[in-house]
């Protein structure tokens, strides 16, 4: 039972381990697999992660939402600053951080103003908003952060390629909160929480060195050797508390896509799909093997990053696996909503694939 519940929660993570071992099979092992790594990538995954559950761990997030919830008085406002709350968290702690943490808010903030009705909505929403809302930042995505790495992308221009479907993405979110939620009244009780203001600062300059390491004004070595040692003293369960199925969902991949570039068939199979449209092919990839793996095995046969990046980042909407974060977004609703199940994933899928279908659409008629 423990091992079945393990592969359950880390669906991801174990794929890419038998994508890992059975090209393994193909291309035997050697002093090649060490290239295969963006140790910046890790390094800089790891101490984001790590700084953001110390974050966590004093509530800060969940005070920071809850005193923006409760300036609103009724639903389309409150369910609107819930989903504008995970967009913006997506782009500064990672689209999954930021539904860990604040889906739990809007199950809270629903449930206990017999809002139930906007439930399946709000949860889909938010998903939306943290998959598309960390496309702006190179650590708002773990795709982003290994393309960022991976192509040395400059800051303005990574910020140039996704702009537009940043704003697009922000303009249509807004207009479905205002059209499907009505203005209700909506109180929520006061809950007294304090944050420790020492480890506040502590650890929002922490947040503000692994910052800088992701923009490369701080060498990850750095990083690497010191959040782990100042979080060991101040707080060891955020350690702990770090996605390592995640990080190790990276290094499979990389061995994965690595083993990939090496087999001549599929780098000439590849190659010649990217020729004739990186945008599309990346788009579907991320339905049929999520956003992340995409784009480490894509980087491997194109030097349009450009493209790759916009398709890796909006085909993150779409099927229910072509993101981690939706994944972590069903489990959630799942658990506080028994026997929705069918309703959520057709809500889902009309959104999902809504919002898929109009920013492609756009990307393409922009590029024409």
């Amino acid at each position: 039972m423990k091992i079945k519940g393990f592969i359950k929660k880390n669906t991801v993570m174990v794929i890419a381990l038998l994508a890992a071992v059975i090209t393994s099979m193909l291309v035997p092992v050697d002093k090649e697999y060490l290239g295969y790594f963006d140790y910046k990538t890790l390094a800089c995954l790891f101490c984001v992660l790590a700084v953001v559950c110390a974050l966590k761990n004093i509530h800060f997030f969940y005070m920071l939402a809850r005193k923006v919830v409760q300036l609103f008085k009724n639903a389309r406002m409150a369910v609107l600053a819930l989903v504008y709350i995970t967009f913006i968290g997506s782009m500064l702690i990672a689209n999954d951080m930021a539904l860990l943490t604040f889906l739990p808010l809007g199950y809270l903030a629903l449930s206990s103003t017999g809002k139930e009705k906007y439930m399946a909505f709000t949860f889909v929403m938010q998903n939306i908003a943290a998959n598309l809302g960390g496309m702006l930042t190179p650590f708002g995505n773990p795709q982003n952060l290994y393309l960022y790495s991976a192509y040395s992308i400059p800051n303005l221009e990574f910020v140039r390629i996704m702009a537009l479907p940043f704003l697009v993405s922000v303009l249509l979110i807004t207009v479905c909160c205002l059209v499907f939620v009505r203005p209700e009244p909506l109180e929520m009780e006061e809950e007294r929480m304090v944050v420790n203001p020492g480890k506040t600062a502590l650890y929002l300059v922490l947040f503000a060195v692994s910052i800088l390491i992701v923009f490369r004004g701080i060498p990850y070595g750095i990083g690497l050797v010191l959040i782990p040692a100042v979080l060991f003293f101040a707080d060891r369960k955020a350690l702990k508390m770090v996605d390592y199925p995640l990080l190790f969902t990276f290094v499979f991949f990389f061995i994965f896509a690595g083993n990939m570039a090496r087999i001549e068939a599929v780098r000439l199979l590849f190659s010649m799909l990217l020729d004739k449209s990186t945008l599309l092919f990346s788009i579907f990839s991320c339905q049929v093997i999520s956003n992340v793996p995409s784009a480490i095995l894509l980087s491997q046969f194109t030097q349009n990053y450009a493209d790759l990046l916009v398709g890796v980042n909006i085909g993150g909407v779409g099927t229910l696996i072509s993101s981690l974060a939706s994944l972590i977004t069903f489990r959630e609703y799942t658990k506080h909503n028994t026997g929705k199940t069918k309703y959520y994933i057709e809500l889902f899928s009309v959104f999902n694939f809504g919002f898929l279908i109009l920013l492609a659409g756009i990307m393409l008629v922009v590029k024409m």
